[in-house]
């Protein structure tokens, strides 16, 4: 391995911009010559003087030059073939993966709770789904992981599959078995590819969830900002060592999905953040989790508080936890984990990344799991408690699983492309959605484009509105109104 103890591209942002060029290119503020006061305020100098456009000689333009190393720096670090850095998230990972995916066969074998971004790559590449369900935990009302069984069975309903699309870790930290799942794949001629994009930093600790890569996974969709602590909105996308993928066709549709204007500093913090993880990742990660095991013991030992742990690994579809996700279980308080989040940020300035009925989630970066953060939150967690009102007379007594999916009539793209009807929620039912709908919690997507709508489907996500959920994908957010195909033609 090369020594991972460099930062090529970062280096070279920093050699051209130290030297002080004569800039009469893009962007338009140039070095911060005419950026607002305000943008030097929020950036700074520093920012906006390393703000250095594409195509620069000796930068990202030329043989070998910094920027295909730092990319092939991240691929030695992840166990990849290859690695591509992304300016859009994962979702653009999400994206080019459908549409790699798209040349080896239009169809496509993909978990019923991935990201929104898959279901618009493949509106976008024109893949027909077949739906694999995750385990939900009837519980804390939760989708856990894809078991092996499950995705065998979606495989064999869909024996021309181009590939099969698992999501390990969840948001809630459980990992699949996705060494067995690659296998239920591999068996059939079919790659399989994995959002763990909340599991960038697995790689880098022995005491983590095994990672994708190491685990069989052919393409891997890392969001590198999440754990590891790139800048918002950068990612990685990693293939693996096998030749069910094209590194080519990736390439080209990487290139297809991206600004032709990438974002230096989004480019560079990754480079820095994979020297991180790669040199210091390990003691980092260990220290983290040894200081997440004692805020656990201490938040047991609050009076209606309990937390998720080993206790997911009695889950079926669940081999391994994450510790990094501390999911607070919050059922025995007689309030929602949405009241006690809002009153720990109105109250305390402190903010969860995830609230549902059951729990609230906060989430440790590489190198901020420290005691004195632990206790930051503890004491913002005990000041919400403080603050607690009665039990919500309308409080949802227990999660209701949902109903099953809707009849496809049209794959998504055509439902997404269709002229459309705007009509009220409530006289929806029967016509074909235009746009997916994904009730909090579980996660899962309840209505996909392309699928009837039904009566149950419709009284489900009011019922969780109503308790203090909310719908991810619909255009109206207040959800008085569903786009629906036309019936007009």
């Amino acid at each position: 391995m090369s020594n991972q103890d460099r930062t090529p591209y970062v280096d070279a942002l920093l050699e051209f911009a130290q030297s002080d060029p004569g800039r009469f290119n893009v962007p338009g503020h140039q070095g911060g010559i005419g950026a607002d006061d305000s943008l030097h305020l929020l950036v700074g100098q520093t920012g906006l003087t390393d703000d250095i456009p594409a195509l620069i000689e000796g930068i990202d333009v030329g043989e070998n030059n910094s920027f295909q190393e730092a990319q092939q720096l991240a691929a030695e670090a992840w166990g990849a073939r290859r690695t591509w850095f992304l300016v859009n998230g994962a979702s653009q990972g999400n994206q080019v993966m459908c549409m790699a995916v798209a040349h080896r066969s239009p169809e496509i074998v993909v978990q019923r709770n991935v990201h929104s971004s898959v279901i618009d790559g493949m509106i976008m590449a024109g893949l027909k789904p077949t739906f694999a369900a995750p385990e939900v935990d009837p519980d804390l009302g939760v989708a856990h992981c894809l078991t092996p069984r499950a995705l065998a069975d979606a495989l064999d309903r869909c024996p021309n599959a181009g590939a099969a699309v698992i999501v390990s870790p969840t948001y809630f930290g459980a990992s699949a078995d996705v060494a067995a799942l690659a296998q239920v794949a591999h068996d059939r001629g079919v790659p399989l590819v994995a959002d763990e994009a909340w599991g960038a930093h697995l790689h880098f600790h022995p005491d983590l969830p095994r990672d994708a890569l190491d685990s069989g996974a052919d393409l891997v969709i890392s969001s590198t900002h999440k754990i590891v602590g790139s800048l918002t909105q950068s990612a990685m996308l990693h293939l693996g060592f096998g030749d069910r993928f094209e590194p080519e066709i990736i390439d080209r549709c990487v290139s297809m999905t991206e600004s032709t204007s990438p974002n230096s500093l989004l480019c560079g913090s990754l480079d820095a953040a994979r020297r991180q993880a790669a040199i210091d990742g390990e003691e980092m990660l260990g220290e983290t989790i040894a200081v997440l095991k004692e805020a656990r013991a201490e938040l047991r030992e609050i009076d209606g508080i309990d937390v998720l742990d080993h206790s997911l690994l009695d889950n079926e579809s669940v081999i391994a936890w994450d510790p990094l996700r501390l999911t607070i279980d919050v059922r025995g308080t007689g309030a929602t984990g949405y009241r006690i989040a809002h009153l720990a940020r109105e109250m305390a300035n402190v903010n969860f990344e995830l609230a549902s009925d059951t729990v609230a989630v906060a989430v440790f970066g590489l190198g901020t799991g420290t005691p004195a953060r632990s206790r930051r939150l503890i004491d913002g967690l005990l000041t919400a408690l403080e603050h607690l009102e009665a039990i919500p007379p309308d409080r949802k007594p227990e999660f209701a699983l949902p109903p099953p999916w809707g009849e496809t009539a049209m794959s998504p793209r055509e439902a997404f492309l269709a002229s459309q009807d705007v009509v009220s929620f409530r006289e929806a039912e029967g016509r074909i959605s235009a746009e997916p709908l994904a009730t909090y919690p579980p996660g899962i997507p309840n209505v996909l484009p392309g699928e009837i709508l039904t009566r149950e489907t419709l009284n489900f996500i009011a019922d969780s509105i109503d308790h203090g959920g909310h719908v991810r994908g619909a255009t109206d957010r207040d959800l008085t109104t569903l786009r629906v195909v036309s019936t007009d033609g």
